[in-house]
């Protein structure tokens, strides 16, 4: 190992900083992507303390890029009148042939690209983004019913060993 790579973490080091439940349960999803994300220095301070919020937050194509919009980095606590803006847009760091393809797919009626969780692989933030297709009711309905018929089953088999 050389004296230049003896401080930073494995690559395979996958600390959650955000995750976005309701998306699972509000969408079918289609494919998912991993893209880093174009940051500021106190934005990362920020995420680096645990803080961040993705909940509201969609992916939007615009001029051959991608952009998360609606996510909410709070100020750096320790940061300067140099801070951040909390709720800017982030550009969405991937490979050409990747965004031409998801942008593609994106245009298709009734799919969205909305942001599935936000972490740090070794020391570069990296936001797991999903090709989604909205649930209807009844669909949400039935995967409700089939957790609990599966929460219920593995209640039994415990009960009877």
């Amino acid at each position: 190992m050389s004296r230049y790579t003896e401080g930073m973490a494995e690559p395979s080091e996958h600390r959650s900083i955000a995750k976005n439940r309701k998306a699972r349960h509000t969408y079918h999803i289609l494919e998912e992507l991993e893209c880093g994300i174009q940051l500021k220095g106190t934005e990362v301070k920020s995420l680096r303390d645990g803080q961040c919020s993705i909940g509201e937050a969609y992916v939007h194509s615009k001029n051959g890029e991608l952009f998360l919009i609606g996510s909410h980095i709070p100020e750096y606590s320790h940061g300067t009148m140099w801070n951040h803006k909390p709720t800017r847009e982030r550009k969405l760091l991937l490979h050409r042939r990747e965004l031409l393809q998801w942008a593609k797919k994106a245009r298709e009626q009734g799919i969205t690209m909305v942001p599935l969780e936000v972490y740090f692989a070794g020391s570069i933030v990296k936001v797991l983004v999903g090709l989604c297709r909205g649930k209807k009711l009844y669909d949400k309905r039935a995967a409700e019913r089939d957790r609990s018929d599966k929460r219920d089953m593995d209640r039994a088999m415990r009960r009877r060993r």
